[in-house]
């Protein structure tokens, strides 16, 4: 059994003051560096927070950008697609007019020549007539 006397104060003394300078040579430093470490961390994390929100929204602006120049080069595409098949419509319209044009005159030669080939054929009739009359008659 433990019999206290008067070097149980000195022991409850020497523990209070042992407990002090380990407070303030351990304890209070390795409390500081564990608040300066969360404080670190929370800064950390609070801009890597920072830097995905910039990075999300630098990502939107590009898919809007993107979509953006995809739709104007659809509507380029569209237009130059118009303006093609309107200047094929307008090279079509020349082409036909041109052939038009080039059948109208071959017919009108084909009916010079017609008509010609008549003109003759009538003024040898005549001849034809008299040489086929002959030769039936006899007279040749």
């Amino acid at each position: 059994m433990v019999v206290p006397d008067k070097t149980i104060f000195i022991q409850a003394v020497n523990f209070i003051v042992t407990i002090f300078v380990l407070n303030v040579l351990l304890i209070k430093p390795i409390r500081e560096i564990i608040r300066k470490r969360k404080g670190l961390m929370a800064d950390q994390l609070e801009k890597i927070e920072g830097f995905n929100a910039d990075a999300e929204s630098k990502v939107a602006d590009y898919e809007i950008q993107l979509t953006a120049a995809r739709k104007e080069a659809s509507d380029i595409r569209s237009a130059m697609k118009d303006e093609g098949t309107a200047e094929e419509q307008k090279l079509m319209s020349v082409a036909g007019e041109e052939a038009s044009g080039t059948i109208q005159a071959a017919r009108a030669e084909i009916k010079a020549e017609v008509k010609g080939a008549m003109t003759q054929l009538t003024k040898d009739v005549e001849k034809f007539a008299e040489a086929a009359t002959g030769k039936i008659l006899g007279q040749a």
